[in-house]
């Protein structure tokens, strides 16, 4: 094995901490570790063969040595940290941002600051915030410093000489800090304040420094100013009570990490929580290499990396022990310029948000590491485009009606979550005759589609209302205009018009909204209107299904079953006792009465002569 004809070098390596370097055959770096010991940890590779797959592969591949010794087993986890990340070293965990959401930067390194849109952070001296997902939220917010707090959005070399302002002055979206007799340095650094405090999230404190100034300014009647610190102080708390609702006074600042590893590699999630509230969530994955790797393995690697390029917070929540968690925490201490603790909550909010974060990072696994859930969210995402949806349609009920001439009318409803099929939630109805309008053609016949698709919504919806959920996304109706119609009538009448249904016509696979004369044409060859058709289908089948079961029970069912005190075993008797129904028809009350009784056989007689 290679790795044995290093043990001569590994006996004569130093008893000191600091890095090691693993290389193969093509001098390529393969593995990066550090150590308290360099001797010992690196001998102890020389017993290791057959304990994971992963540590096989590692050692039939190496082939050179190398140590670089540091002063302290801290520094060698920087140094670490650092050469992982400019070597890649294919043993090592790798963990990456899989969307690459961007950042905001304020350049404080700048005499009038800006902020700017960044794919990473950098350590130049200026304030980042981030990441944002989705991205289209950095350009918002960073709108939102410029229309709020009049931060300059120009790249212009700022001296305070410029004769008049832009612009973006005029319609009040820069304090125009490049004329001086407008703007001074010390209130355009006022504005930057309020900028950094806004992008760290702490807009408790950001809105309590607004207050001060606008009754200030009010005071002093510069009415102009006041208003304009009142607009932003509302700005700032109209955000605020739009944040999640996972808040807590008890949670203060902190990061909370959960992890799902698996056969195809792991997803580590990260809630940053500011001031009790989560305001980011940030998501790391890796991909399978040979395997042997555990939890607490990849949360420590995904620390290291996640930290490596920002302050950590206070405190941090893991999900498991880490091996090398005292080593860490000095690590983050001397990052931070102040204590920091890494905890496993028991107990209370703390372990509730982090069960949260473990049930998200479960959910981006499969929905990373399935190809299928992956397709089904773009569909998803496409249908809300297409349909302009509120939100993205999680949940789709779809109905179809089933019948022939009128004959045993039944109706499906089938359920797709998250663009798979939930039969658990499946649910079927026989159409029950109103005894009136077009549908009345007796008890076993209806042949309206319209009242029938009505009669169904309006019965399936009105049982959720009461039950108080689960309500759908969207409704797919199997038809055109006129079923969607029915459909939407049915809604109104139970006051659910907020619901959005669509129809999906069969022949030429059009959909159908209240809101449009013209059917949309989704693309044929789409994976939006595949989900579409996949769910329409499902419904057909099972209502089918239903139908057909309907028919053969009343195919299977005798005259005699409606007749009282005749159940399955009297009818048997009597049918083969008479040969048949017309025999029974013809017996005597005494012929009757041998077979199943005195009493039974009045009811025969009664019921035949009522029913000639």
């Amino acid at each position: 094995m290679p790795i044995h004809d290093l043990k001569e070098q590994i006996q004569r390596l130093p008893e000191q901490p600091g890095v090691y370097l693993y290389f193969n055959a093509q001098d390529e770096t393969i593995y990066v570790g550090k150590a308290r010991s360099l001797r010992d940890r690196t001998r102890s590779y020389l017993g290791a063969y057959g304990s994971n797959p992963k540590t096989n592969a590692l050692l039939d591949e190496v082939t050179r040595i190398e140590v670089i010794v540091t002063d302290s087993v801290v520094e060698a986890l920087a140094l670490e940290n650092n050469l992982i990340k400019q070597r890649f070293p294919k043993f090592n965990i790798l963990l990456r941002d899989d969307k690459n959401y961007p950042y905001l930067q304020l350049t404080t390194t700048e005499a009038f600051p800006r902020v700017l849109v960044a794919r990473s952070v950098e350590r130049d001296g200026n304030v980042y915030a981030g990441p944002f997902l989705p991205a289209k939220f950095a350009r918002r917010t960073m709108a939102l410093t410029h229309k709020v707090f009049g931060i300059r959005s120009c790249n212009e070399v700022i001296t305070g000489q410029r004769h008049r302002a832009c612009l973006e002055y005029d319609i009040k979206r820069c304090l125009a800090p490049c004329v001086a007799s407008i703007c001074s340095p010390e209130q355009y650094a006022v504005a930057v304040d309020d900028t950094r405090l806004f992008l760290e999230g702490r807009n408790d404190e950001l809105a309590e420094h607004l207050r001060i100034r606008m009754m200030e300014a009010a005071s002093a009647e510069r009415f102009e100013e006041a208003a304009h610190l009142r607009d932003a102080m509302r700005t700032v708390q109209t955000l605020q009570e739009r944040q999640q609702k996972m808040a807590s006074a008890e949670l203060g600042d902190r990061d909370v990490f959960g992890v799902k590893l698996g056969a195809k590699g792991a997803v580590v999630q990260v809630f940053l929580v500011r001031g009790g509230r989560v305001i980011e969530r940030i998501e790391f994955v890796t991909d399978a290499r040979e395997g042997g790797e555990s939890d607490s393995d990849v949360v420590e690697a995904a620390i290291q990396q996640f930290y490596g390029d920002q302050p950590p917070p206070p405190e941090i929540h893991i999900p498991v022990a880490l091996a090398e968690q005292d080593l860490l925490e000095a690590w983050l201490a001397q990052r931070a310029g102040r204590k920091v603790r890494m905890v496993m909550p028991q107990r209370g909010d703390k372990k509730g948000l982090l069960e949260l974060a473990l049930r998200n990072a479960a959910l981006a696994y499969r929905t990373k590491f399935d190809g299928n859930a992956t397709a089904n969210y773009e569909a998803l995402e496409v249908l809300q485009s297409a349909l302009r949806l509120p939100k993205l349609p999680r949940r789709i009920d779809c109905f179809d009606i089933s019948t022939i001439q009128g004959s045993e009318t039944v109706a499906s409803m089938v359920v797709c979550e998250e663009g798979r099929m939930k039969p658990s939630e499946y649910r079927k109805f026989k159409i029950r005759d109103q005894g009136s309008g077009i549908g009345d053609r007796g008890p076993d016949r209806f042949l309206d589609d319209f009242a029938a698709m009505a009669q169904v919504v309006r019965r399936r919806y009105a049982k959720v209302l009461e039950n108080g959920g689960p309500f759908p996304d969207l409704i797919v109706i199997d038809g055109g205009k006129g079923q969607l119609n029915a459909a939407y009538a049915a809604l109104e009448s139970i006051g659910l018009s907020n619901l959005v249904a669509i129809g999906l016509a069969k022949k030429e696979e059009l959909v159908f909204t209240r809101d449009s004369l013209e059917p949309l044409a989704l693309d044929r060859h789409g994976a939006a209107l595949r989900l579409l058709q996949r769910i329409r289908d499902e419904a057909h089948r099972f209502a089918i299904t239903f139908h057909r079961q309907s028919r053969t029970k009343r195919d299977l069912r005798s005259e005699l079953d409606g007749i009282p005190g005749i159940g399955v075993r009297r009818r048997k008797t009597l049918l083969t006792s008479f040969g048949s129904l017309a025999g029974v028809r013809r017996a005597t009350r005494e012929e009757l009465a041998r077979v199943v009784g005195a009493r039974t056989a009045d009811a025969v007689i009664g019921y035949f002569s009522s029913n000639p």
